[in-house]
């Protein structure tokens, strides 16, 4: 007789990585209605083992049937966190950028952004909060955000800080809405954003950082938001939302996030 479990190398392994996926998965749905979706299946799981252990066969069958079709039925209900976990894997690893796909099929890449249109950014920002004009911009990274500039009006214009604020000033035809910058270039202007699901988001807060917050989540973008109520910035990127955040702070992220020319 056997007393002591033969473990190997591969074992640890595969638990490790099935930690990591857990952990990812409880990250990307964390304070959203699909994590109390997830509790909620993971229980009838859990009651269908213990239907099977106690030979409840009618019971064990009819939940049997039910799980079966709850692959299906995950698929669907979680589709946008499938969706946000492989961007998260496309995002980190840029397979991309390894394998030199962009020189094969000749893609062309966004200009970086310099240092000077960093400072036209931070200043437009600043003057809006002061003033309590209300301002959503979203920043892109390393995703380009197509789906997102369709949805609004291409602009195609180097970044300025006066242009920013003339956007986003009241009862403008461009107010509403994101302003997209990629690169060293403002894209476009009016787009529409995917709202965030979080549970855990203060409900004073309004869509225009529900918005922040939902974009980056999705993607890796980094979103901007100026209140035209309280006159603060915040700061939406990888699901967070950073309040009240200060303009060196915002300078520092920008540099992060737009890859600046020296």
């Amino acid at each position: 007789m056997t007393l002591f479990i033969t473990i190997r190398v591969l074992d640890v392994v595969d638990i490790l990585l099935v930690a990591v996926l857990l952990y990812q998965m409880y990250r990307i749905i964390k304070g959203t209605v699909a994590f109390s979706i997830f509790i909620g299946l993971f229980l009838v799981y859990v009651c269908w083992l213990l239907v099977k252990a106690m030979n409840m066969e009618l019971l064990g069958t009819l939940m049997g049937q039910f799980i079966g079709v709850g692959v299906l039925a995950l698929i669907v209900v979680f589709q946008q966190e499938i969706r946000r976990f492989l961007l998260l894997i496309g995002t980190n690893y840029q397979l991309s950028r390894s394998f030199g796909l962009e020189k094969i099929f000749n893609i062309e890449k966004p200009k970086l952004a310099t240092d000077q249109q960093i400072k036209e950014i931070i200043r437009a920002c600043d003057d809006m909060a002061r003033s309590k004009i209300g301002a959503l911009i979203v920043v892109a990274h390393k995703n380009e955000l197509k789906d997102i500039l369709r949805s609004g009006e291409k602009i195609n214009s180097r970044i300025s800080a006066a242009l920013l604020e003339t956007i986003f000033f009241k009862n403008t035809p461009l107010h509403d809405g994101a302003v997209v910058i990629v690169g060293n270039r403002i894209a476009a202007a009016r787009c529409i954003l995917p709202i965030t699901e979080s549970t855990e988001l203060d409900p004073n807060l309004g869509l225009r950082h529900r918005a922040a917050l939902g974009v980056s989540e999705v993607t890796d973008a980094l979103a901007i938001v100026v209140s035209e109520e309280k006159g603060t910035i915040s700061l939406a990127i990888n699901g967070e939302l950073l309040h009240k955040i200060s303009l060196v702070q915002l300078a520092t992220l920008l540099e992060r996030v737009m890859v600046v020319e020296t």
